[in-house]
């Protein structure tokens, strides 16, 4: 393995396990949810730990948006953007991607779970944020270091949709 290749299995891999971590911990420590067991009260809760989770994806949007507001990038057809900016747009693009990805399988799964593992979702929706802004960050330092974020959001969404398909089967 070269050690481009390293850099990010590495970051990929510590992405993941440290996703797994943290929505565990975070649907075993928040207060138990106090809704109705309803489909409609189960879709609220989804979009509601979907709201939180698009932050990122709103404040990126701003951040290229200022950024290209303030520079000759503000025509997108010159092609003048400069690193930063290009960055910021590729992320965005991705992060609406993962955002779309986990709005269908947060609302699918919410619908599925056992009513005392809803937390889950809610721990999904703040480690997504979480994870989309780590991107973000990695990315900015060197695109090899977005493999963290990147595989957290990506591995979430597919053991998302291997959960609903389990559930659907069984």
């Amino acid at each position: 393995m070269k050690r481009e290749q390293k850099i990010v299995a590495i970051g990929a891999a510590s992405g993941v396990l440290t996703m797994l971590l943290l929505v565990s911990a975070i649907a075993y420590f928040l207060p138990d949810i106090r809704i109705l067991d309803s489909f409609q009260e189960r879709i609220r809760f989804a979009l509601i730990a979907n709201v939180f989770a698009i932050i990122p994806l709103f404040v990126m949007l701003a951040a290229e948006g200022n950024a290209r507001l303030l520079s000759k990038a503000i025509n997108p057809l010159r092609h003048s953007e400069n690193k930063i900016t290009e960055i910021d747009g590729r992320v965005a693009d991705n992060t609406l991607q993962q955002n779309f990805v986990f709005l269908i399988v947060s609302l699918t799964a919410s619908t599925l779970m056992w009513h005392e593992y809803l937390n889950i979702i809610w721990g999904c929706g703040i480690v997504f944020a979480l994870a989309r802004i780590a991107f973000w960050v990695g990315y900015r330092i060197d695109p090899l270091y977005r493999a963290a974020g990147m595989a957290a959001t990506a591995c979430m969404n597919l053991f998302l949709i291997l959960y609903i398909l389990y559930s659907l089967i069984w």
